[in-house]
């Protein structure tokens, strides 16, 4: 039974740095009514902002006002899911976001208001351990601003892939609270330079070495690190940096520190969580978890498994999967799991076959499967204290050992390296699915092998979008369901309008 998860006995602890969605959050009391110099001047005080720099990973999935789990918001816009739901007016900014036809007024803003939230958080870290200074030994000072940093550059890497052109600020801002606005490459440039300072700053360790205890389960780790380095060069073609993202991940290669879980399956159980192959992962918790519709922020669960479960489940006589009832999202498209060779571990595994092991409501674009690595199950609300919808606690893996080897295979491919390590890292892979036959290492095989591997965990459609395959695969289906082509235009989603109206003329729309 999983009780312990990031920081939980703090994350309610840290509600004295909680947000608005005002300039108000900008102005923090502390529960001591102490001035915020006076209060953020010990290493207790300090840590605890730093928690408070992390509670915002939890929320994107349902923040009070919008689902928006970060893995569905992007593959919705790719070739593996539908969207579902009882029909085309459900969760409709997602069916807009599907079709390529999000505009201001009605398109996804809780990440964005999540993501800005912890840059905030963040921020706050780094200007705190200078008025903690003298409490804090270096190596912790070191240890905090990494942390802060990383997470940062976390955050901005979302609003930077889903909006392109965003508000952007280090330092946090003063009345009236308004950033310049970068273009995407002016962003990706100052994340990435900072990044690249803390990874050299070399005071992460590769994986903490004690996940099983409160106090370390859910950090950023110089892998994690690596990762997003790998992510952001990679989606910005960035070949200057293909060889120091190569680097990287043949470091955590070589660290011995991550292995492939097998089998596939294992990785997706509660107690794969945090296993050998899990580079970062965002936790949740059911075991006295009080996150309510009427506390979305506090401490707990995720609703990802309620979202893409069959509606109205019921398992067959004998079942043991012990399935519990969702809402009939993302359905998985028969193409996908045709897709899969047959005896490959991933397809069962990431298809879930509905039909197979019991009866359900069929509901707007139904294939018969869903997403099996999230699938919701009722022993996972075990100890739940609130809403049970709410209180799932399926960690949301973000990188994987898989992925480290991929990238690798991609980058030696890249820029001319061994081909014949490109080749071991990508069989390795392919043969972890139970398969038998070898790959060649081709840019072509090595997307379609992440595209095998990675369904259902947001990182399809960023690799169509990166490698100029977007505009051939993403077009209107047979089923009418799709009807729009993706294009350079569709690229960046729309500012919501909120945030333009607030902004009072600094902010220049995207084109949509």
């Amino acid at each position: 039974m999983k009780t312990n998860k990031i920081f939980a006995g703090l994350l309610l602890a840290a509600s004295v740095v909680s947000v608005g969605c005002s300039d108000d959050f900008l102005e923090v009391t502390p529960p001591t009514q102490n001035p915020i110099e006076e209060y953020y001047t010990t290493e207790e005080h300090v840590y605890e902002a730093l928690v408070a720099a992390y509670d915002p990973l939890h929320w994107p999935d349902w923040n009070g006002s919008q689902y928006n789990p970060v893995n569905i918001m992007s593959d919705i816009m790719a070739d593996d899911i539908w969207v579902g739901g009882s029909d085309r007016t459900d969760n409709q900014f997602w069916h807009l976001m599907m079709n390529y036809e999000a505009n201001p007024e009605n398109c996804m803003s809780g990440l964005w208001t999540c993501e800005f939230t912890g840059i905030k958080r963040c921020n706050d870290v780094l200007t705190y351990i200078g008025w903690a200074a003298d409490d804090i030994s270096a190596e912790n000072q070191a240890l905090f601003n990494a942390q802060a940093r990383v997470l940062r550059a976390y955050y901005y890497n979302n609003l930077w892939k889903f909006w392109g052109n965003i508000p952007f600020y280090m330092e946090n801002l003063e009345f009236p609270y308004l950033a310049e606005q970068r273009t995407a490459d002016e962003v990706y440039d100052a994340v990435i330079t900072d990044l690249e300072d803390v990874i050299d700053a070399n005071v992460l360790p590769m994986r903490w070495e004690d996940t099983s205890t409160e106090d370390n389960v859910g950090k950023v780790s110089q892998a994690m690190a690596y990762m997003l380095y790998a992510e952001m060069v990679m989606y910005q073609n960035d070949d200057s940096r293909y060889q120091k993202a190569l680097g990287y991940m043949q470091d955590i290669i070589s660290s011995t520190e991550y292995q492939l879980m097998r089998p596939y399956s294992a990785i997706f159980e509660e107690t794969g969580e945090w296993g050998s192959e899990s580079i970062f992962e965002i936790n949740y918790k059911s075991q006295n978890a009080v996150r309510s519709y009427n506390g979305p922020l506090v401490a707990g669960g995720t609703i990802l498994p309620r979202l893409i479960t069959p509606y109205g489940y019921s398992a067959n006589a004998g079942d043991t999967e012990g399935i519990d009832q969702g809402w009939g999202f993302c359905p998985v498209r028969l193409e996908t799991y045709d897709m899969y060779a047959e005896g490959d571990q991933r397809r069962d595994v990431t298809c879930f076959d509905a039909n197979a092991h019991g009866t359900y409501e069929h509901r707007y674009q139904d294939t018969g499967y869903f997403l099996g690595k999230y699938i919701a199950k009722t022993a996972n609300l075990e100890g739940q204290l609130a809403d049970g919808d709410l209180n799932f606690n399926n960690n949301l893996r973000i990188y994987r050992y898989a992925e480290t080897l991929l990238n690798a295979a991609e980058l030696l491919v890249r820029t001319g390296g061994d081909t014949g390590l490109a080749s071991q890292y990508l069989n390795e892979v392919h043969g972890r699915s139970g398969l038998t036959d070898t790959v060649d290492p081709t840019i072509e095989n090595i997307i379609n092998e992440r595209r095998l591997e990675f369904v259902g965990e947001g990182k399809r459609y960023w690799d169509l979008v990166r490698t100029g395959m977007a505009a051939t695969t993403l077009r209107p289906d047979s089923y009418g369901y799709r009807t729009n082509t993706w294009s350079e235009s569709k690229k960046y989603l729309p500012i919501p309008q909120a945030e333009i109206d607030a902004a009072q003329g600094t902010l220049t729309q995207n084109n949509y």
